[in-house]
């Protein structure tokens, strides 16, 4: 047998593996990435929850490492504890382990179906999210084809006198054997793809069953270290999850190692078929590991949040907290990152609006420095969210991530530009009126001081349209953009009709907080239109009839 023959072969099977499975991860991915997203963040709320959603994302993604990701990034911004985030990982590796289960018994029969299917749905598919189902219907048909190519690869390695001689010196080496299943995980980035390699070895016979059993341990291993080298070691406190996860796996190693030989009895009576006791070492294993960790999260949570603390809050405001550039390969996670940076743009935007309408009641001198320095933070929140989104992976975007990264940009610029109307405008306009110390009446007062509330129930209305997608939110929104323009029309009619000059200036000035606060108003509006015009509920025009309107 030619050995380096035998290595190629299996190499390209097992890229032909990875590369099916990859196109699973990113089909399910395209076609209900943000959903999963927003299933899992709301999973998040206790244990059992959390264990759950972790379960059932990573069973549709194929991916431990995904869900880590996203639960890591979910907890390192406080957004969901620390505890439903641990569990959701023990979930994430039970998910894995359903995976094999199904993969492993007899479907090899069904590879040519489902490339066949997916092929027919991926070409004829009319809709996005068809055409990304079919993409995964061919992964899936390749990752079975690539198992059956394998167990006839594996077939003559007994054959081999150097594969024998290399093997017999390591049967009895369980952490060699776990150490070389782990590298080949790692390398894979994938606990499913590891573990199926292995079960097509038991399955050849190459290797028997303790040292499978340890190599299964070693895959489970191998996969944890992903998410820790490839996240945020920026500031370790956003690590907590994935070395949470890599620490329960290392102490499950550990006692499987010192239970081998039971361990592998046991998986021996339960299904002594190779490929039956590998997938069922994988569940048992992560299993096991789940029921002896639930219990004792609060308590290792306590322990990860003291070795691995919270960096301090850096004293520049404008300086990006979520934008974690680890996270830009796994969209759902980079979307949810973007919105909560822009969020911190709405912040400072409410805290521009709070400041001038107190600058209308108080002599402050400092007004206008401290609304340029809160809007030049809207506007470098503002770059720094396009420069991430910029970045995204496009691989794996699917129709629904390409409308929301196009919604999060306009959002963000939006605010930009709602930032500016008040810095350039209203806030001097509050500043001079202050500086010249002229008396306002408490009628004139009290209209200034409603029409900024109605500004900051714009931005919780734009907020809310933007976040939750709140269909009676935008509604309000836009009617509100309509009955600020209708009281712009109103004052300027008040205005033309003073004739004291007292009057006069406090009508003028009155308007002049009107039409800012209106422009700003318009840019908050914005953000209701990609909503409403996809569920129809938005007009064209305001004109009645522009065709028959007839120059003069």
């Amino acid at each position: 047998m030619n050995e380096a023959w035998l290595l190629l072969e299996l190499a390209g099977e097992a890229a032909l593996l990875l590369w099916g499975l990859h196109m699973v991860q990113s089909g399910v991915m395209r076609a209900y990435g943000s959903r999963l997203r927003q299933r899992l963040g709301s999973g998040l709320s206790n244990r059992r929850r959390g264990f759950a959603a972790g379960l059932t994302v990573t069973a549709l993604l194929q991916s431990s490492t995904a869900t880590a990701f996203m639960v890591a990034s979910f907890c390192a911004g406080g957004a969901v504890a620390l505890v439903p985030g641990l569990a959701a990982m023990l979930g994430a590796n039970v998910g894995t382990a359903l995976i094999v289960q199904v993969v492993s018994f007899n479907v090899d029969a069904l590879a040519p179906v489902l490339v066949l299917i997916g092929v027919v749905a991926f070409r004829t598919g009319q809709r996005t999210r068809q055409r990304d189902l079919g993409r995964a219907g061919i992964g899936l048909g390749l990752m079975l084809l690539s198992l059956h190519l394998m167990s006839t690869t594996m077939a003559p390695v007994e054959q081999s006198p150097v594969l024998r001689a290399v093997l017999a010196a390591l049967v009895n080496q369980p952490l060699p054997n776990l150490m070389i299943a782990a590298v080949i995980a790692w390398a894979m980035h994938s606990s499913v793809a590891g573990v199926l390699f292995v079960a097509s070895l038991h399955g050849a016979g190459v290797v028997p069953a303790e040292a499978a059993i340890a190599m299964v341990v070693g895959a489970n291993l191998g996969s944890a270290l992903n998410p820790v080298l490839e996240g945020d070691r920026s500031e370790w406190a956003r690590m907590r999850v994935p070395i949470g996860n890599l620490v329960n796996r290392v102490v499950g190693a550990l006692l499987a190692l010192s239970l081998l030989p039971w361990f592998a009895q046991a998986m021996a009576w339960v299904d002594p078929a190779p490929a039956r006791l590998v997938a069922n070492t994988h569940l048992a294993f992560n299993l096991a590991l789940a029921l002896f960790a639930l219990p004792l999260l609060p308590l290792f949570a306590r322990l990860l949040q003291r070795a691995l603390p919270e960096r301090p809050l850096a004293d520049d405001p404008a300086t990006p907290r979520y934008l974690d550039a680890a996270a830009l390969s796994t969209p759902p996670v980079a979307l949810a990152n973007a919105e909560r940076e822009a969020l911190r743009q709405a912040d400072a935007l409410e805290e521009m609006l709070r400041a001038i309408a107190i600058g209308f009641r108080t002599e402050d001198r400092d007004l206008t420095r401290r609304i340029a320095g809160l809007n030049d933070v809207v506007e470098r929140l503002n770059r720094a969210v396009q420069a991430y989104l910029a970045g995204l992976n496009t691989d794996l975007l699917g129709e629904e991530e390409r409308r929301r990264i196009g919604e999060i940009r306009a959002f963000a610029i939006n605010l930009d530009s709602a930032g500016d109307v008040l810095e350039r405008s209203l806030a001097r306009v509050a500043a001079r009126w202050a500086r010249e110390g002229m008396p306002l009446s408490d009628a004139m007062m009290a209209a200034i001081q409603d029409v900024h509330l109605r500004g900051l129930e714009q931005l919780q209305l734009a907020i809310a349209a933007f976040m939750r997608e709140d269909v009676a939110a935008a509604r309000r929104l836009i009617e509100e953009k309509e009955r600020m323009r209708v009281e712009e029309a109103e004052t300027a009619q008040r205005f033309s009709l003073a004739v004291e000059p007292a009057g006069i200036a406090a009508a003028g000035l009155l308007l002049e907080v009107v039409r800012d606060l209106k422009r700003v108003g318009g840019h908050l509006a914005a953000t209701a239109h990609p909503l409403l015009e996809r569920i129809g509920a938005l007009r064209a025009s305001r004109l009645a009839d522009p065709e028959g309107l007839t120059a003069t």
